[in-house]
This record gives structure tokens, C-alpha cells and sequence, in this order.
């Protein structure tokens, strides 16, 4: 079976980023399928591919992936103008591929919701349309304020629509993003939850009982891997760094690895209240950062109180910090800051509270003994319940059933017309 697979922001591991569509165009390889993988060029990804842009793009395999990589360069530390001009660009390239490409099934990745395009043009094909959801477009820029504009947010409620309508299945990474899928027009769709997994072959293992990658003079080391935007809500880190900074604390020490627009911000504010317990890294590529995690004591999972975020986001960093052992820290509640409570694999805390982030951070301290404890449970968490290999399979078996159902009925109606 040929995937015609859309994702922008594609990345191997050798990028600093999120490698899902990776490990999933692997999984559709090793199960016989095809797969070409579409996307951009991503300031933090690695495609794989070098040499000149031909026409604006460049071709070649990568890990048995067929990759086609528009000359569309794109970083999250551009403006929202900038972003979406790119968003839109890579959309329409995208759906030209729609008429060019032999395939028998397009999976369409967001974010951006733009990503749908090529795969509502695949219906004219009449080609089965699979559309992953990553996030909910346009609610999370809307309840962030990022987008205003009564139109264009009716422009964009339209597309995302007409994309839930024209998808033969659709998959949510999260319970919100999944809620708002159905309530967003798919009706009675297919839809399927698979969330981001843990890759625990690349980040598994044991953890050096005391080794220190970053300063040895700090008992604990909290760290946050990921972007430095907006959405991330970073000074919740510092607001807690300072809170320490006070009262004389240097038990704890912050290590925030990454890039974005806000870190230039993150930087100088740090730098302005001698925050000398925040330390700031660039980003990393994949078997780096695992050997970064297992020196850590605690992954930060932290973003800006946004209600939307609550139920509505599968964050990778999260997963990374289980499938490498790490209790994990949380400023916000719903379903993650759940399965941290449940799991007692780390502290969920109230968000905009840097007073209560400062004596969670304590309580880990004065805790140092448990914390093997609540690392060996993140372990567990990641192997029983979000297992990448396992989540692959199950991502394959839903994007493949309908043709896989064809399939079989052509091939029992040619065993009765033989019999």
C-alpha cells in the first residue's frame, strides 16, 4: 500500500524535535507499506536529505522513506505573519503533490490546521483521507490570544470543518483533542486517541546513581526540554527560580534545553535578577538529550495556564522524562497532571502559583530517598500505557483498516467467483 504521508515539520532523530511521523512512517515500512513523507524545512527537524533544492524541492530516501522536502524554511521563532505565510505555502505545494503522486492513501499531521488542505483535495481523488489532530485549530490560538480577528477565526473554524468532514478516520493525540473533533463535525467518524509514546530503547536505561551532567554543587537538578514560546509559559520556571533565589536555596537547580522566541527574553530576565540557579542549553539532538535525562532528577512539564491546554495537548517532553525514568513536575491540571497523581510518578501544582512550584521543587528535596521510587513508576508508566512500538502498531491498524477491509472483501469475492 502506497502513504502519501503530509507532516511540515518531519524530523529524524538527529533533529532536536518531535519524531513521531518518523516512527510512524517506520512502522507502515516494516508492515509493507510505502510510504512518501511531505514536509518542510524545520530550524529544530532533521530530514535526512542535503544537496540543492531542484525546483523547490529535493528528493531522497532516508530510512527507507521516500522523502520529499519543500524549500520552506520555518522556526518557531518567526512572527504569527511569517508563520502562517509558510503554513500556507507548504499547503498549497502540498496539495500540487495531491495531483502528481501515486498513492492509496493520504495521512494529513497538524499542527497547522493548513495541513488539511492537501488531504480535502485527496477527496477529489477519492482517495481515503486520514487526518492526525495535534492540536485543536483554532481553539488553542483563540483562547490564547493569539488569533483575534472575528473573520479569520471563522475562516479557519470553516477549514477546520471541512477537514473533519472530508476525513475517511481521524486521530486525536489527546482525550480534549478528541472531544473536539467530534464536536467539531466529524459526526460519527472513526476517531482514535494515540497519544504521543515513549521511545524506550532511546531513552530508557538506568540512571547513574549521582551523576551530575550539569553541576555537581546542586543536590537536585530540574530540567525542561522543548520549546521556549509562549505557549510553554517559562517564567512560571523562573518566577519559581527566584522564589528560591530568596529564600536562600541552592539545593535546586534549573536547566531549561531548547530554543523559541521567548528565550532571548527567558535569557535577559535571568541575566536581570542574577538567577544564577537557571541554566539555559541549546537545543539538542535525540540520543543527547536521553544521555541529558538520565543525569536529571526531574522533568519539567510546564506550560502557560490556558484551560484549552488542560485536556487538549500530548506533550513529548512528557513522555520523554517517563521513558527515561524521571519524576515529573507539572504546573497545570488535567490529564496529564491525572496520570502523574495516580501514577505518584512525580507533583502536579497549582499553575501560577510560583510559590507552590518553589516548595514542591523542596519537597523532592527533602524527598531524595523516594525519588528512585517515582522514577522506577515513570518507567513503568511509559512501558505499560504509552509504549511507542505499541502505539505505532495501533496507529498503523487504524490508518490502514478501510483498505485493508477492501482488501479482503476483493479477495473473498475473487475466491467465490473461482469456486
Amino acid at each position: 500500500m502506497r502513504i502519501l504521508y503530509f507532516h511540515q515539520h518531519f524530523s529524524t532523530p538527529k533533529g532536536s524535535t518531535g519524531i513521531r511521523s518518523y516512527q510512524m512512517a517506520r512502522r507502515l515500512l516494516e508492515r509493507g507499506h510505502r510510504v512518501t513523507m511531505v514536509c518542510g524545512s524545520y530550524d529544530q527537524g532533521r530530514t535526512g536529505l542535503a544537496g540543492d533544492f531542484i525546483k523547490g524541492q529535493r528528493r531522497g530516501m532516508v530510512d527507507g522513506i521516500e522523502v520529499v522536502e519543500l524549500e520552506l524554511s520555518y522556526s518557531n521563532k518567526l512572527n504569527l505573519l511569517a508563520r502562517a505565510g509558510q503554513f500556507l505555502r507548504y499547503a498549497l505545494s502540498s496539495t500540487l503533490l495531491v495531483w502528481t503522486e501515486q498513492f492509496d492513501v493520504i495521512v494529513a499531521s497538524s499542527t497547522p490546521l493548513t495541513a488539511a488542505i492537501p488531504g480535502i483535495a485527496a477527496c477529489l481523488r477519492r482517495r481515503p483521507f486520514i487526518f492526525e489532530v495535534r492540536d485543536l485549530w483554532p481553539e488553542l490560538p483563540r483562547a490564547m490570544g493569539v488569533i483575534r480577528s472575528p473573520v479569520l477565526l471563522a475562516m479557519l473554524r470553516l477549514l477546520e470543518w471541512l477537514g473533519y468532514r472530508s476525513a475517511t478516520r481521524l486521530i486525536g493525540l489527546a482525550p480534549g483533542i478528541v472531544a473536539g473533533i467530534r464536536q467539531g463535525g466529524a459526526g460519527k467518524k472513526p476517531i482514535a486517541m494515540i497519544p504521543n509514546g515513549c521511545d524506550i530503547d532511546l531513552f530508557g536505561g538506568l540512571r547513574p546513581a549521582a551523576a551530575r551532567v550539569f553541576d555537581h554543587t546542586h543536590p537536585l537538578t530540574a530540567v525542561f526540554s522543548g520549546t521556549h514560546g509562549m505557549a510553554n509559559g517559562l517564567n512560571a520556571v523562573l518566577d519559581a527560580a527566584a522564589v528560591l533565589r530568596r529564600r536562600g536555596d541552592r539545593r535546586i537547580r534549573f536547566v531549561l534545553i531548547g530554543e523559541g522566541k521567548e528565550k532571548k527574553l527567558l535569557q535577559d530576565r535571568a541575566t536581570r535578577e542574577k538567577l544564577d540557579n537557571v541554566e539555559f542549553l541549546s537545543p539538542v539532538d535525540k540520543a543527547t538529550l536521553a544521555a541529558l535525562l538520565r543525569r536529571a532528577d526531574v522533568g519539567l512539564q510546564i506550560l502557560a495556564n490556558v484551560p484549552a491546554f488542560y485536556y487538549g495537548t500530548s506533550p513529548n517532553k512528557f513522555f520523554d522524562y517517563l521513558a527515561a525514568g524521571l519524576p515529573v513536575l507539572t504546573n497545570y491540571p488535567g490529564w496529564i497532571a491525572d496520570l502523574i497523581t495516580d501514577r505518584d510518578c512525580g507533583i502536579a501544582v497549582p499553575p501560577d502559583d510560583p510559590i507552590a512550584f518553589a516548595e514542591a521543587l523542596r519537597t523532592l528535596v527533602d524527598r531524595a530517598p523516594l525519588l528512585p521510587e517515582m522514577g522506577k513508576r515513570a518507567a513503568a508508566l511509559a512501558r505499560e500505557k504509552f509504549d511507542r512500538g505499541a502505539l505505532a502498531d495501533a496507529w498503523v491498524d487504524f490508518v490502514t483498516a478501510d483498505l485493508l477491509a477492501d482488501v479482503g472483501r476483493a479477495g473473498q469475492a475473487l475466491h467465490e467467483v473461482h469456486r
